[in-house]
């Protein structure tokens, strides 16, 4: 049989290959602590789970749910951007449910790339946002994210040339894998860019509500003129730890809502309506577990910190996210540092080049690990001396 040239051009989903590696060692009876998925190991707030078990029940919900979503879902979605970003939106033309970010993130490229399409990709970035763009036929142009810029791409090095072509910008705050936030400022310099080269911007912001130390992370619909270009994908998975319910939502202009809607339409059933009704419960209810868990995923960060820090390595202790994202010791990739602490330390990390060619010399450490773990992990890395790297 042959396959489409797509498969052929995937390349094995990052996670899949660490988490083979991680089953190998526990097979082998070898006790592994990963600091290598972004998945929150805190459970779902009972309340959350208590209007779940109660609409699982009702068999209404037994049915197809509709792709456009539950309207008190979706309304739901509008007051909780109101209350948190003081944004307006139109619930029924601005919001739209999404099976989890990811599958909107997948489908987006669908709504606006053609054979031949150019979208501007962050490298290092998220995989999603290239490989949607290749199943839709289109090429990435990548945007390298750089230490010294705040690890912001920089606008003013995209060719003309190339930002004439572009259909679509990804952007991704706090982000991913870097742990980097973006002020409003520049936001504003996006949509002017957007707006001047008629691009429309992808905003992926699921990590918006996991900040420390009193930061409040902005909504790329914050920025001026946003709504007229823009569109941002948002997720319950970070924020009230649901990432098993798969449930998020795309939110601002009305044409880009729409176009997704159409694609979903025909590709998807929804989201089960029992989980949309837990989302309402998770949007409308109390807020107060979102303060809990930053409280934990703070100290977690802290100690972790601390931990690399005293073996050598420069860490600058992110200010929102799950990662902590640190530069390898010299001599190394972040390939080769991240093989040799599964060996010596049997700790995984994920080496930052699995996020682009610009995530090399780096890697990511989640937070999502508990406590115990993290502790253990952090035992293992006390007083160690990291070996010389190997002569190439």
């Amino acid at each position: 049989m042959k396959f489409a040239e797509r498969i052929s051009k995937l390349q094995p989903y990052l996670f899949v290959e660490i988490s083979r590696k991680i089953n190998e060692k526990r097979a082998a009876g070898i006790d592994v602590i990963t600091f290598a998925i972004g998945d929150p190991d805190i459970p779902t707030p009972p309340h959350i789970l208590n209007r779940l078990l109660e609409a699982s029940r009702d068999p209404k919900n037994h049915r197809y749910p509709e792709s456009e979503g539950l309207p008190e879902f979706r309304r739901a979605i509008a007051h909780w951007y109101q209350k948190r970003f003081g944004l307006t939106l139109d619930p029924d033309k601005e919001v739209l449910p999404l099976i989890g970010a990811k599958e909107g993130i997948g489908h987006m490229a669908l709504c606006f790339i053609d054979p031949g399409d150019v979208a501007l990709v962050p490298d290092p970035g998220y995989p999603v946002y290239s490989v949607g763009t290749m199943f839709a036929g289109g090429e990435s142009y990548f945007m390298p994210l750089a230490e010294e810029n705040g690890w912001l791409p920089d606008l003013e090095a995209i060719p003309p040339e190339v930002a004439r072509k572009a259909k679509v910008m990804w952007l991704n705050y706090p982000n991913n894998p870097t742990s980097a936030v973006a002020p409003l400022d520049y936001f504003n310099k996006v949509v002017e860019f957007a707006k001047r080269y008629d691009i429309a911007v992808c905003h992926d912001g699921p990590y918006t509500e996991v900040a420390y130390d009193g930061y409040k992370p902005v909504s790329f619909l914050q920025a001026k003129g946003a709504m007229d270009v823009a569109i941002e994908f948002h997720s319950l998975s970070k924020t009230y730890n649901m990432t098993g319910w798969r449930v998020g939502m795309a939110v601002g202009n009305a044409q880009m809502i729409n176009a997704l809607m159409r694609v979903k339409s025909n590709l998807d059933s929804g989201i089960p309506q029992a989980i949309q009704i837990a989302g309402i419960e998770a949007l409308t209810a109390s807020q107060e577990s979102i303060e809990e868990h930053n409280g934990i995923y703070q100290r977690r960060r802290d100690r972790l910190v601390a931990a690399l820090r005293s073996i050598g390595l420069r860490v600058t202790p992110p200010q929102a996210s799950l990662y902590v994202w640190t530069r390898v010791p010299e001599g190394y990739t972040s390939a080769s540092f991240a093989g040799m602490l599964l060996e010596e330390k049997d700790i995984v990390v994920t080496p930052g080049s699995g996020y682009g060619a610009y995530g090399e010399g780096y890697i990511r450490l989640s937070l999502t690990l508990s406590d115990a773990d993290l502790e253990r992990g952090i035992k293992r890395l006390s007083g160690w001396r990291i070996p010389s790297p190997p002569k190439r």
